[in-house]
């Protein structure tokens, strides 16, 4: 596909970005944002993020183990997500659907779970690879402590998931969408896959919600459940939610529950870019000094102009806001809960590596594993998620005209 690409200037940026959604990128240009200086107000927001919170918001998720869908353990995760959101002040809701597990291709006794968009194209594997999987074993947990908190299998039933908003000033009717998964699996802690994620998302609820903060637009920060069967609860949201978009309710109330969507951002396992596994299957024990953060769109979504100019937009956010480690665009956004928006609006992922390219050639040893604890990461590590919050919260504040009261 032939991309123009068209470079705006510096106070244009934001505007520019607008009317490629509004235009629903029929022309095929994307806008490039340049490099134009950071926005005070936007500085000093992003400014509030913090290195030993975001680790101590990771920790207090790691409490709930694994997090895996359909226990108990799953259900007090939620509320205290829930909790802590409205401890800063911002204002929940929750989702609610059923989860059926399907059955197997060739029993046909249940019926086919909802269709969600499929993303092809995650990328050709280069380098190193290690075999892949989930852990299905309990007593390769060595922690017994966790081996009988993570015991409690997973059963059919409603679902919650829950969100929280902050509502524009001025286009209290346009909304971007900043999103993780709650949920894991594989007799860990749940801590990188997707406790980094989660971590990011109530962060950024935390800054944007400050008393002091005015936006123009709206942002809502969604922690899905359910992903690791299938993106369910991303699915669940976009079916019941889709339709409501831009609608006033009550008439004339100057509320929207759910006002239309501009972007969609996705946070997937922040903190592990260790490179390529060594010919014997082993990785470096430490973040490699030229780790970044990957920011991907989908080619193949019918979204694909407006994604890509999210994504480049997050990239020229990361050379202004973030402190330690740069980003890169990459084309192959796949299995991840932005998959099921990807037809309606710019939706995005952000990650450690690339999902079809890296994680799942074996890079990230970790992933699903009963090594996914807390106790596994550096400061490093911890960094790189916490870049990427910076290069989200950047973005983001500049998008929806965040300000300072003064």
């Amino acid at each position: 596909m032939r991309v123009l690409v068209a470079v705006v200037v510096t106070l244009g940026v934001a505007a520019a970005f607008h009317d490629e959604v509004r235009a629903q990128a029929g022309n095929g240009a994307v806008v490039l944002p340049a490099s134009p200086t950071p926005v005070a107000a936007v500085s000093a927001i992003v400014g509030r993020l913090d290195l030993e919170r975001y680790k101590t918001t990771i920790k207090g998720l790691t409490q709930f183990g694994d997090r895996r869908q359909g226990t108990e353990r799953n259900r007090k995760a939620v509320d205290w997500i829930e909790a802590q959101l409205r401890s800063y002040g911002c204002p929940t809701e929750r989702v609610r659907y059923t989860y059926t597990t399907p059955a197997p291709a060739s029993g046909g006794a249940r019926p086919a779970p909802p269709a969600i968009p499929r993303a092809v194209g995650g990328g050709r594997p280069r380098g190193m690879q290690t075999r892949t999987g989930v852990n299905t074993d309990a007593q390769r947990q060595p922690d017994a402590a966790l081996r009988a908190l993570n015991s409690e299998p997973a059963t059919d039933g409603p679902r919650e998931e829950v969100f929280c908003t902050k509502v524009g000033s001025v286009h209290p009717e346009e909304m971007y969408i900043v999103s993780a998964h709650m949920d894991g699996h594989g007799w860990g802690e749940a801590a990188n896959d997707d406790g980094s994620g989660t971590a990011l998302v109530m962060e950024l609820a935390r800054i944007f919600s400050a008393p002091d903060v005015r936006t123009d637009r709206t942002i809502r920060f969604a922690l899905w459940n359910n992903e690791e069967t299938g993106l369910n609860g991303a699915a669940a949201y976009v079916a019941q939610r889709r339709e409501l978009q831009g609608k006033e309710n009550p008439a004339g109330s100057g509320r929207y529950p759910e006002p239309r969507w501009l972007g969609m951002i996705q946070h997937d396992m922040m903190m592990f870019d260790h490179g390529m596994p060594r010919a014997d299957g082993t990785m470096s024990p430490e973040q490699r000094p030229e780790a970044d953060v990957n920011i991907e769109f989908q080619m193949t979504a019918k979204q694909t102009t407006a994604a890509q100019a999210l994504a480049w937009y997050l990239h020229a956010a990361n050379e202004k806001y973030a402190t330690d480690y740069p980003a890169q665009v990459g084309p192959h956004m796949t299995n991840t809960d932005s998959t099921p928006f990807m037809d309606d609006v710019a939706a995005i992922s952000v990650r450690e590596n690339e999902r079809g390219v890296h994680v799942g050639s074996g890079w990230d040893p970790q992933w699903h594993q009963p090594t996914d604890v807390f106790a596994t990461y550096t400061d490093k590590d911890f960094r790189l998620g916490l870049n990427a919050a910076q290069t989200t919260a950047g973005a983001v504040g500049e998008l929806v005209g965040a300000a300072l009261a003064r």
